[in-house]
């Protein structure tokens, strides 16, 4: 079966009992399995009481030693078929735990890729990782020990307790009246394990989100020395994390003594009145045989039972953790990859009347117009925080925007995400690169060459260079990169990947004018046949453009490069400082 279909089947993810419907196969045989082994556990008392008493008769001349040997090896004989029993059950609750895992993590990873970027910024980076691995292995586990102690708990109780009602209702009765109370406790520590466990998550939360902060920021913190503030501020950190999973454990782990003292204590009472009965002055008449297997079917019903308690408490900080990431379990949708469009026929770019905001803030830019056709590269630039990069963001549907953006006479906004891919290529301001090699970062999957576009961003030099060359891997966000490397990584995938349109948000920033006119040149002779729009605060190459767009005071104003230094002081402005800056730095 396919991940997909998997994730398809999952029609109700934010329900935990769609889980154990998807995986019924399993589950059946976990049940066929766990019953088995369960009532075979009661040969366990029985074969212990007819031995004890099979060694009574030897001792007494009643029987021979050979009946104790066939005896013993009919004990061994039912142990080998329950244990048989027990690994199947084992293994199929082990498969049952490890499907639902991954279709947990699959919901979760489609819920999170299809979050914005603010979506996953207000969740937290931290909480994320918290939520993506923790909680949906405290999710699973809590299933799996339930499932599994529905047969080695629930099954085998019942089983023992007919046993025991069978041999004396009435001492039965007496002994068990003190297990209800393991449970009383565990249901009154039900608010405060889930009080405690949520606490504990929240701390796990903000460790993470410090821990991402202290290994991304670890250069800027070096070089402003404040290297000793952080680490006193992350040992806080960790200090609470330490004080809040002691809590959250120490009132389940330390109670399990005491469920298991409470109840074992019935078993007093089965030693006082089971050897009335032995000696004929009970409620019914016993040999050593009954009496061995009552007090060893007891014992080990006593035992299973105070684990059950423990497993309430197991349970209630999985629904911690399932409450945690249930709003994030939303029902898988398939991409939609149909469409009506011809991707081949060549497209041309409409912006008219195009305002921009981000959510709950004032107009950034208002009223912008331009036009742009295949084989035009438009420059886009402006004063800082213009609204240069809000732009780039509308056009992959970071940012809504009321006006016009129109394609093939199409809104923008009514194509799908998949139309959108097929149309537009982005690169913005970080990398964004994976721990992967340099190729695999260019490709996303893909397997054609990429030495064109390594050549193309002046990088295949430096590439060739590299321990394992274009297979060395990047490492974490591409740390084992410089800025201009990163950048220039990030800008081969743009183009390996190019779509009609490319939206460039400063590619040539981390490089040098010469490789960044050396790096143009390449673009523009590879993208010909492209829209490019180039978002820049460098100015160098604007005359070159076909066409500038030049944000100011909240608007924009369309034109060439010529005109715009004949007709608008402040670009005019703008552009002769950077030159002149430019060349007294030469």
């Amino acid at each position: 079966m396919s991940k997909k279909k998997q994730i398809k089947n999952v029609t109700e993810p934010n329900r935990i009992l769609s889980y154990f419907k998807i995986e019924l196969w399993p589950l059946t045989l976990v049940t066929v399995s766990g019953i088995i082994y369960n009532v075979g556990m009661l040969a366990g008392p029985y074969f212990e009481g007819q031995l004890a008493q099979r060694l009574l008769d030897i001792i007494n001349g009643y029987k021979g030693f050979y009946s104790m040997v066939r005896l013993a090896f009919s004990y061994l004989l039912v142990i080998i078929i329950v244990q048989l029993m027990r690994s199947i059950k084992r293994f199929y609750v082990r498969r049952f735990a490890n499907n639902t895992s991954r279709n947990m993590r699959h919901m979760l990873y489609n819920s999170l890729v299809n979050m914005s970027k603010d979506e996953l910024e207000q969740e937290g980076l931290g909480a994320v990782m918290t939520k993506a691995i923790a909680d949906v292995d405290a999710c699973v586990e809590g299933m799996r020990k339930f499932t599994t102690e529905v047969f080695d708990t629930g099954v085998v109780l019942v089983a023992y307790l007919s046993l025991l009602f069978f041999y004396d209702w009435r001492l039965t009765l007496i002994s068990c009246i003190f297990m209800p109370i393991a449970y009383i406790i565990a249901e009154r520590l039900k608010t405060r394990i889930m009080r405690y466990n949520a606490e504990y998550k929240k701390s796990a939360d903000r460790l993470n989100n410090a821990t991402m902060d202290r290994i991304s920021n670890a250069i800027t913190y070096r070089i402003y020395g404040s290297e000793q503030n952080r680490d006193i501020a992350y040992e806080s950190h960790l200090k609470n994390y330490e004080k809040r999973a002691v809590s959250a454990n120490i009132w389940e782990n330390t109670m399990q003594p005491l469920y298991n003292i409470i109840s074992m204590s019935g078993a007093v009472l089965i030693i006082y009145f089971g050897a009335k009965n032995v000696l004929g002055t009970g409620w019914t008449s016993w040999n050593i045989a009954v009496f061995a297997t009552f007090l060893s079917a007891f014992t080990k019903m006593a035992l299973k039972s105070s684990k059950a308690a423990k497993l309430f408490n197991s349970v209630q900080k999985a629904q911690v953790s399932w409450a945690r990431i249930k709003p994030l379990m939303k029902e898988y949708v398939e991409p939609n990859t149909q469409t009506s469009i011809d991707f081949s026929e060549p497209v041309k770019l409409v912006v008219s009347n195009l305002s921009l905001r981000w959510s709950g803030s004032s107009w950034m830019l208002k009223d912008i117009y331009f036009s742009a056709y295949p084989g035009q590269i438009i420059g886009v630039t402006g004063s800082i925080a213009c609204g240069k990069s809000t732009l780039g963001k509308a056009f992959i549907g970071e940012v809504p925007y009321d006006g016009s953006i129109r394609v093939w006479e199409r809104e923008l906004s009514e194509l799908s995400d998949y139309e959108r891919s097929r149309l537009i290529s982005y690169m913005g301001h970080e990398s964004e690169l994976m721990s992967d090699s340099v190729e695999e970062n260019i490709r996303l999957g893909e397997q054609r060459d990429i030495t064109t576009y390594l050549q193309a961003v002046c990088f295949d030099e430096e590439v060739a260079q590299m321990p394992q060359g274009a297979s060395t891997s990047v490492g974490s966000s591409g740390i084992r990169l410089s800025g201009g490397q990163q950048a220039r990584t990030a800008l081969a995938r743009t183009l390996y990947n190019a779509q009609q349109i490319l939206i460039l948000d400063d590619p040539f920033s981390a490089v040098d004018r010469i490789t960044e006119k050396e790096i143009f040149t390449n673009l523009h002779m590879l993208m010909k046949d492209k829209i490019v729009i180039i978002i820049s605060h460098r100015l160098y190459l604007f005359p070159t453009f076909d066409k500038v767009l030049f944000l100011d005071n909240g608007t924009g104003v369309f034109s060439t490069h010529e005109e715009l230094m004949q007709e608008n002081g402040a670009y005019a402005k703008l552009y002769n400082a950077q030159v002149k800056g430019s060349e007294q730095n030469e």
